[in-house]
């Protein structure tokens, strides 16, 4: 099983904009979900081709952004604050920092 520390989940992909977050991981997830700052809920979002999670919304995103995946065969991991409100597509964070 991979740690946690091991887990790039916080690349930003080139799709990302002000309203849509693709998010790549480098193991097999099975589920991920973000929480925007001040919101009680996750959002769910969908694998859209392999390691590359989606989300898409009509509104503008507010970050920073929490984390929450479930690992195959490892059970839930919830990473607070890991990318920033002013993240950039593209870009790796870990930390909420820049990598």
């Amino acid at each position: 099983m991979a740690s946690l520390s091991s887990i790039l989940l916080a690349a930003v992909g080139e799709g990302s904009s002000s309203s849509s977050l693709d998010l790549i991981t480098n193991v097999a997830i099975s589920e991920v979900e973000v929480k925007e700052k001040g919101a009680k809920d996750w959002t769910g979002l969908k694998e859209s081709s392999a390691n590359t999670w989606t989300l898409k919304s009509e509104a503008p995103l507010e970050g920073p952004f929490s984390v929450r995946f479930l690992v195959k065969n490892g059970g839930y991991r919830v990473v607070d604050d890991v990318i920033p409100a002013s993240f950039k597509a593209g870009s790796v964070y870990k930390g909420g920092i820049q990598l």
